[in-house]
């Protein structure tokens, strides 16, 4: 599992116009090529009087699932550079469709290619871009002298604690940064000369916006 990575917020749309032309861009959230095609058909079938429908995805940790269509457009004029911007913005597990309804003007190639790039650009910035950083939830429990201690310092360090259950002992569940796990056991030790039980639960993704 990657420690972080960029994606999208589940799902988004916008539109431009371009020399008469009408672009709408819809972006969405996948993690299997079945995902990305039931989408593709999704939006085609919302456009059915579409001119074209240009579509690009990227899947997978390694990007090992890449695939762009032209639909109908000069070759690598509109889904190349769909999936070129995807690319440069180092997005996973994110599909793109671009609809076109022609307008009476020809772009050019230079123009198309530019225009499929502009609208995928727009879409992802209505869309939202978030990082997802992997977590490990970890279960501290204490007794209950050292509740406020270390609930203060866990404020204090923002940390984030998921719940808290108050039982025999208190049981506090938070969330680590993978990397930041052995420095989390040591300052939590140290903080309460060792009177506390340390158990690793599951990874978990949490996500934070890109501004």
């Amino acid at each position: 599992m990657l420690k972080s990575y960029l994606t999208v917020n589940l799902e988004g749309n916008t539109e431009i116009d371009i020399q008469k032309s009408r672009f709408i861009g819809y972006v969405k959230r996948v993690e299997t090529e079945e995902e990305a095609h039931a989408f593709i058909q999704k939006i085609k079938k919302q456009h059915p009087q579409a001119t074209h429908n240009c579509s690009a995805y990227l899947i997978g940790e390694y990007d090992h699932i890449q695939k762009a269509n032209d639909d109908g457009e000069p070759t690598g004029t509109a889904g190349v550079p769909i999936l070129d911007v995807l690319k440069k913005k180092q997005l996973k597990d994110t599909c793109v469709v671009v609809t076109r309804y022609f307008g009476g003007i020809k772009l050019g190639a230079g123009g198309l290619i530019r225009a499929y790039s502009s609208t995928t650009s727009e879409a992802l910035n209505q869309t939202g871009i978030v990082t997802r950083t992997l977590m490990k939830q970890v279960t501290i429990t204490l007794a209950y002298p050292l509740l406020g201690k270390v609930e203060n310092a866990l404020h204090q360090k923002q940390y984030q604690i998921e719940s808290i259950d108050y039982l025999e002992k208190v049981h506090f569940h938070v969330l680590v940064e993978i990397d930041n796990l052995d420095l989390f056991y040591d300052w939590i030790i140290d903080l309460t000369s060792d009177q506390v039980t340390l158990i690793n639960k599951s990874d978990v993704y949490i996500e934070s916006p890109v501004s």
